[in-house]
């Protein structure tokens, strides 16, 4: 359920930040257009906030600039205690993953993540939407931003073109972590009675709305 990746995330947070603000060659194009993808997510977002993965607080702070109310989960306690030195002691940033989390005491109407869902197998992607259809009324939203694939031939072709340029780690990246397709996607959330839209926000990443119906 992505906790798997805790050690990387700790040992991540200190660079998190200069990474995506582009500073690694090898990921600078999955992170470009970072700001922009950020503020499109709170741009689709409603007044009560459910964040999964908010790592050092960038999509939170944008949440919270625009009024939003926030309640944030991060399973890495390296990259929650960067988060709340850039937001304060008193920003709601708890344990938790996309599976085990603790629910607020008020209804959420959206569900956001950035660049965190493919730290989930796609049987625990299908679970996980599961339970926010649960916890969301009908017009509720999840809106994640993550790198997805149109297809295993898409995927197939951006590791061949990350091994020609010598990205070897970003290529160790998109073969063993759990990187998925929009078909894949599109049958999670219709199964769960969310209708979803994609949107390219560069050559890795998409911008996911799902309404739930």
């Amino acid at each position: 359920m992505g906790r798997e990746f805790i050690d990387l995330f700790d040992e991540w947070a200190k660079d998190y930040d200069s990474t995506v603000e582009g500073h690694d060659e090898q990921y600078k194009d999955v992170f470009l257009n970072y700001e922009l993808i950020l503020q499109e997510v709170v741009n689709r977002s409603n007044e009560v906030v459910l964040e999964f993965g908010c790592g050092t607080g960038n999509l939170t702070k944008k949440l919270l600039d625009a009024k939003k109310k926030v309640y944030s989960i991060e399973p890495s306690e390296m990259m929650r205690q960067k988060a709340k030195e850039k937001l304060g002691k008193d920003v709601s940033i708890q344990d938790g993953d996309f599976l085990t989390f603790p629910i607020p005491n008020e209804l959420v109407d959206t569900i956001v993540s950035t660049y965190a869902f493919h730290h989930l197998t796609d049987e625990e992607k299908e679970k996980a939407v599961g339970i926010y259809g649960s916890l969301l009324r009908s017009g509720g939203k999840i809106v994640f931003a993550d790198t997805a694939f149109i297809d295993q031939l898409a995927k197939d072709q951006m590791i061949i073109d990350a091994k020609e340029k010598g990205f070897m780690r970003l290529a160790e990246d998109l073969e063993t972590e759990y990187y998925t397709t929009h078909q894949v996607l599109r049958d999670i959330f219709e199964k769960h009675q969310f209708r979803v839209s994609f949107t390219q926000m560069n050559s890795f990443v998409w911008l996911m709305e799902a309404v739930k119906e």
